[in-house]
């Protein structure tokens, strides 16, 4: 897989495309028409990649950056921005992929397109802002990660969007800083 996806919502793993937003140098995971397409088929939205043009990318980006806007008026409790709005909103009320079941019992979606893809972004950024789970939205502990998730663990006490890298790397960071105080404090200790 091309793409990570430690949402918890496919709205929330669309608009963490763009990777560590906090960084001078931020990521790009949908860096071209084939990642975009890859993407809509790894996170479900599709059962397979479709091909998608240059206009299709400058269309995801603009959605994404729409999205994320939303996300941050909404875990801030700011007014959120009436372009972003209106935008994710024309696109939740477009039709979204149709899936099928085939005879072999696997699922399928007649004729998909980017245009269906982007619906099903919308519809799910509407729901995830617009319902419960709002309230459960987190960034990353990570100071470099931008990622938002939902916390749904017990007791809302999820730090990062994933254990794979953000967690692992807080956690050995904090390890190390940890045996170094105890080797300053015994050598102190020796010293005297």
């Amino acid at each position: 897989m091309m793409h990570a996806f430690a949402g918890g919502a496919l709205a929330l793993d669309f608009a963490g495309t763009l990777r560590y937003r906090h960084r001078p140098d931020p990521r790009e995971d949908m860096h071209s028409p084939v990642t975009l397409g890859a993407w809509f088929h790894e996170s479900g939205i599709l059962d397979r990649d479709i091909p998608c043009g240059t206009a299709d990318l400058h269309e995801a980006w603009a959605l994404r950056e729409a999205v994320y806007h939303l996300i941050l008026a909404k875990m801030s409790g700011r007014t959120p921005d009436q372009d972003a709005l209106t935008l994710v909103n024309d696109y939740a009320r477009r039709p979204a992929p149709v899936p099928q079941l085939t005879p072999d019992g696997r699922r399928h979606v007649v004729d998909p397109s980017a245009e269906q893809a982007f619906a099903a972004v919308a519809q799910d950024t509407v729901s995830v802002l617009g319902g419960p789970e709002a309230a459960l939205l987190k960034e990353c502990g990570n100071p470099e990660c931008s990622q938002v998730y939902i916390d749904r663990s017990r007791g809302s006490r999820r730090e990062w969007c994933a254990m794979d890298p953000c967690g692992n790397k807080i956690k050995a960071a904090a390890y190390r800083a940890r045996k170094r105080v105890s080797a300053l404090k015994a050598a102190s200790t020796r010293s005297r």
